[in-house]
């Protein structure tokens, strides 16, 4: 069974595993607790240009529109990084970064915490992960994946729920924080949409809000949830390293950030998103071949399109199935409970 790794090291190794001791100009300059993120902020500072560029110049939304898509992706990257590994050296920036976040993901940024930290991170898509992906079949195939969002976003309001509902009995600076998130996001899809309209006419201001903001949101997070399903559905949740499937190529790792060194960011979660490919590294040998997939467009057509005329490329179940407990005990597919209102695994952010 993967070993729980908030169980296995002290919160402060955790906390600080794979940030630099010394952070040059200019992320040092800023307060940044690693180097590497000073790319983060890149492109954070590039989702509001093109969002304002849309809102300027409507014409040039079908052109830019899937730009802001892509960067409310890697804002929902950041978040997760963000939640595992703090991007700043103090709690006041880390917790205006999450809502900067959240402004351009298209949710706050603390619901990471219950669903991912402290659920999928314990359980790993075994019976109690809000997030499994054989809640109802264990089949692989397109329509399987593409609904999926639906599926687990309904199972994953249960944690989020529990946990503000724990910390407003238990944590007040925490809910403080989960309010204040809310606060910025509903009244930043407000201030958007109106100022849309206030610029151009309802007509072309909700065209410009939709494609410049409300599409690029709900893509984010339909795609992040497309990609824990990837990199879970039919792996081995009770072995040591075939538990994630991970992608290697060069080029989506780097406009992911790295994302898809799933299997070794499950074994050290607390390590920044920089130093993932050292870690895969090290272990890259002792993981099944399927589970190394260079490149993922080149999966999609093989699982999506050619599976359907060639069996040969159809998903098998490898390993022993989530379902299927050492044990022998039955599966319960209720959600784990949430189990304190804090940060769980990794560094606290307030």
């Amino acid at each position: 069974m993967i070993a729980d790794e908030s169980q296995s090291a002290p919160p402060t190794a955790i906390l600080f595993a794979g940030t630099s001791t010394t952070v040059p100009y200019p992320g040092r300059l800023v307060g940044l607790r690693n180097s590497a993120d000073v790319k983060t902020l890149a492109w954070v500072f590039a989702m509001p240009v093109f969002v304002g560029i849309q809102y300027a110049r409507p014409e040039l939304v079908p052109y830019l529109s899937p730009v802001s898509c892509y960067l409310a992706l890697a804002a929902g990257i950041f978040a997760h990084n963000h939640n595992h590994c703090p991007t700043f050296e103090t709690k006041r920036g880390n917790q205006l970064f999450g809502m900067v976040l959240s402004i351009f993901y298209g949710y706050p940024t603390f619901a990471w915490v219950p669903t991912h930290n402290l659920n999928h991170h314990k359980f790993v898509n075994r019976a109690g992960d809000a997030t499994i992906t054989w809640r109802h079949t264990n089949k692989h195939n397109w329509l399987v994946a593409s609904t999926y969002f639906f599926v687990s976003s309904y199972w994953q309001s249960d944690p989020i729920k529990d946990y503000i509902r724990k910390a407003r009995d238990k944590n007040p600076k925490l809910y403080r924080t989960i309010i204040q998130q809310y606060a910025v996001w509903i009244g930043s899809v407000v201030a958007l949409l109106a100022t849309g309209i206030a610029l151009h006419g309802v007509k072309t201001g909700l065209f410009v809000w939709l494609l410049a903001t409300a599409l690029p949101s709900f893509y984010a997070l339909w795609t992040i949830m497309l990609f824990n399903y990837i990199q879970h559905v039919h792996t081995d949740p009770w072995s040591k390293h075939d538990h994630s499937r991970n992608f290697t190529g060069k080029f989506m790792n780097f406009f992911l950030f790295n994302n898809g060194f799933h299997g070794v960011h499950h074994e050290n979660p607390g390590a920044h998103w920089s130093t993932l490919p050292a870690y895969f590294a090290k272990v890259e040998a002792e993981i099944t071949p399927e589970l190394k997939q260079s490149n993922v467009l080149l999966y999609f057509i093989k699982t999506y399109f050619l599976a359907l005329f060639m069996p040969r490329f159809e998903s098998k179940q490898l390993g022993r199935a989530p379902f299927e407990p050492p044990t022998g005990e039955k599966v319960d597919l209720t959600t784990a409970e949430v189990m304190a209102a804090e940060s769980g695994t990794n560094a606290a952010m307030v």
